[in-house]
C-alpha cells in the first residue's frame, strides 16, 4: 500500500515543492508521521491546573495555546465523563491558534463567522467569561448542529447561534462587533494527513475555487467589524492564493485595515511570505504553522486591525417580559435554583423559554439555532427544564444538587439515560445531577428514585 506522501495529488506536490524549496523534504516527511490529537481546556468550568489536579494527568502542553493540551487521541478521552460535563473541548492543537491570537476582552461584541462545529466559538466564549455577547454563525443548517451542542455542552449562556449565508448579516450588524474571527472555508491543505479523503475535495475544488469565496467573505466581515475593532484571518490550508493572497486583497482594497504583529509564541510559528504575492512587507506578521515545524497539522492566521476608534453601532435591543412565567418560577422554587433571573431578558418562542444575553440585537428574520440561554418549554402549566439549562448552572447557583464522584457507576448510568437509587433521605423535586463539581444534566427524585431527564440526543452509547 502507498504511503500517504505519495497519494499527495500530484499538482499539490508541485505547488507545495516550489514553495518550500529546500524545506520541502521534511514537509513530505511529515505526512508519515502520526498525527496529533489535541484537548483544550473549558475555562468556562475549570482551569488547566485544576483539571490536572483532578485527574491526576499528566499531559504535554501546546506551546502556542497555555488551556491546550496534547493527548494520546484514544477514545477514553471522548468516551469520559468529564468530556460530557463539558470540562474540555477535543480540537487539533493548530486549530486552537486562531482563537488564542483574538485579544478578547470583558463585553466585546464577538462574531465568529464561519463557526461550526465550534470550537473556535467556545474558546472565544471561554475568554468572554459569561460578559459580552458571541455571535456564532455557520451557513450550513446540518453543520451547525454540532456547533449548538457544543455551545450547550459548554455552558455558553450569552451566545446566538445562526445559519445565514454571511451576506445577510450585514444590515443588522454594520460596524457592530467588537472582534470578529473569520475561519474561512478553504481547500484543506492542512488536513489531508488527518483526513486523507481531503485529497478528493481538493481536487475538485481547490485554492483557486475557494479564494473567491474567501474574499466575499472577508468583504463582509470588515462591513460589521467597528472602527478600531479586530478581527482574525485564518485557515487550515498553505496555498498562498488562499492566505497571503486574501491578504493582500484586504490591503489593497481596504486602507483602513492594517496587518498587526502577533504577540503569541510557540515553537514553529514561522511567519508569512509577502514575496509570494509581492505584497507589503506587514503581511509577514502573519503566522504560518507549517506540520514539519510543529506537533500540528498546519495552520495560517493572520490578525488585522481596522484604522479608527468608537463605540459599536446599536441595531437596538429585544427587551422581555415584566414577569416570571408562573410556570418557570414555580420551578425555580422546587429545584432551589438561586440564580435572580430577569424578566426582561425573558422570551417565549413557541413553547421555548430562553434567557437573553444583557446586549440582546434585533434579528429580524434571520435563520436562528438559538437566542441565549435555552431554559427549557413550558408544557400545560409546567415547566420541562432542558439540559442545556443544567450544564450552564454552577453548584452555588442550585441547592438541589446530587454530585458523584467520576468512579461512581450511576454516572455512567445517567449517562446512559437510565433510573438512578439515590438517597431516601433527599427531598422530592428536581436536581441537578453533576460529576466532581460539574453539572450533566437534570433528574426528578421521588421515593429515594431519581427519574433521568438527560437528553436522549446526548446519550452515552
Amino acid at each position: 500500500m502507498k504511503s500517504l506522501k505519495d497519494q499527495l495529488p500530484e499538482k499539490f506536490s508541485g505547488r507545495m515543492e516550489k514553495l518550500l524549496g529546500d524545506e520541502y523534504r521534511a514537509f513530505l516527511e511529515s505526512y508519515d508521521e502520526k498525527s496529533y490529537a489535541g484537548l483544550r481546556m473549558n475555562t468556562l468550568k475549570i482551569t488547566p491546573e485544576e483539571y490536572l489536579a483532578l485527574t491526576g494527568q499528566t499531559l504535554e502542553p501546546v506551546s502556542w495555546c497555555p488551556t491546550g493540551f496534547y493527548y494520546n487521541g484514544s477514545r477514553e478521552y471522548s468516551k469520559n465523563a468529564l468530556y460530557h460535563a463539558g470540562l474540555y473541548y477535543i480540537q487539533e492543537p493548530s486549530a486552537m491558534f486562531p482563537a488564542q491570537v483574538l485579544p478578547v476582552e470583558k463585553g466585546d461584541r464577538i462574531l465568529d463567522m464561519c463557526a461550526a462545529p465550534g470550537g473556535k466559538s467556545t474558546a472565544l466564549a471561554a475568554k468572554l467569561q459569561g460578559t459580552g455577547l458571541l455571535v456564532s454563525n455557520d451557513i450550513s443548517a446540518s453543520r451547525a448542529k454540532a456547533l449548538l451542542k457544543n455551545i450547550e455542552a459548554s455552558g455558553v449562556r450569552n451566545s446566538i447561534v445562526l445559519t445565514e449565508d454571511p451576506k445577510n448579516l450585514v444590515p443588522f450588524f454594520e460596524g457592530y462587533f467588537d472582534k470578529i474571527l473569520i475561519d474561512a472555508p478553504c481547500s484543506g491543505e492542512g488536513m489531508f494527513r488527518k483526513e486523507p479523503s481531503m485529497m478528493k475535495a481538493w481536487e475538485k475544488n481547490g485554492p483557486d475555487f475557494f479564494s473567491k469565496l474567501q474574499k466575499s467573505i472577508v468583504d463582509y466581515g470588515i462591513a460589521m467589524l467597528k472602527p478600531g475593532g479586530m478581527m482574525v484571518y485564518s485557515t487550515c490550508t498553505f496555498s498562498v492564493e488562499e492566505n497571503e493572497g486574501t491578504l493582500d486583497y484586504i490591503l489593497k482594497n481596504y486602507p483602513d485595515m492594517h496587518v498587526i504583529p502577533i504577540e503569541q509564541q510557540g515553537e514553529g510559528l514561522m511567519p508569512a511570505h509577502p514575496e509570494w504575492v509581492d505584497g507589503p512587507d506587514e503581511i509577514s506578521y502573519a503566522r504560518r504553522l507549517w506540520p514539519h515545524h510543529l506537533h500540528g497539522e498546519g495552520h495560517f492566521t493572520a490578525l488585522l486591525r481596522k484604522d479608527g476608534s468608537g463605540s459599536s453601532v446599536n441595531p437596538g435591543n429585544i427587551r422581555g417580559m415584566k414577569e416570571l412565567p408562573e410556570e418557570f418560577a414555580g420551578f425555580l422554587k422546587d429545584s432551589a435554583v438561586t440564580i435572580d433571573f430577569d424578566p426582561a431578558r425573558m422570551v417565549v418562542q413557541g413553547d421555548h423559554l430562553s434567557y437573553l444575553p444583557e446586549d440582546m440585537p434585533e434579528l429580524g428574520r434571520l435563520r436562528r439555532m438559538r437566542t441565549g440561554w435555552y431554559l427549557g418549554d413550558i408544557k400545560k402549566k409546567r415547566f420541562e427544564p432542558s439540559g442545556f439549562f443544567a450544564r450552564a448552572t454552577t453548584p452555588d447557583e442550585c441547592d438541589h444538587w446530587i454530585d458523584l464522584e467520576l468512579q461512581d457507576p450511576r454516572v455512567v448510568k445517567y449517562l446512559k439515560c437510565e433510573t438512578l437509587e439515590v438517597s431516601p433521605e433527599l427531598e422530592n423535586g428536581w436536581y441537578i445531577v453533576g460529576v466532581c463539581g460539574h453539572a450533566l444534566g437534570w433528574g426528578k427524585v421521588s421515593g429515594g428514585t431519581l427519574k433521568n431527564k438527560y437528553p436522549s440526543g446526548w446519550r452515552w452509547m
